[in-house]
């Protein structure tokens, strides 16, 4: 399973929906995520990939990780992924 069909997983069952509803277009509020959804995605996604995701939960607008879609927390993952195999 690759990064994005993880990530896609996990948001997913945050968002209690089919994976094939996460599509990578969708923000977090079109899946209903809430920011305690949010908080509980960004835990699993680090526990999942053994990453540190740099997210300020109080203030996410001035976080150094994308949280616009779908498609923008699949590429920033990627992202930490490669750094951490570095």
């Amino acid at each position: 399973m690759n990064v994005k069909d993880r990530v896609t997983r996990i948001i997913a069952e945050q968002a209690v929906m089919d994976v094939a509803e996460v599509t990578p277009d969708k923000t977090l509020d079109d899946l209903g995520i809430d920011s305690l959804g949010l908080v509980e995605s960004i835990f699993a996604i680090e526990e999942e990939f053994d990453i540190q995701v740099p997210f300020n939960a109080n203030n996410p607008e001035d976080s150094d990780f994308d949280i616009s879609s779908v498609a923008a927390i699949i590429a920033a993952v990627e992202g930490l992924v490669a750094q951490q195999s570095a």
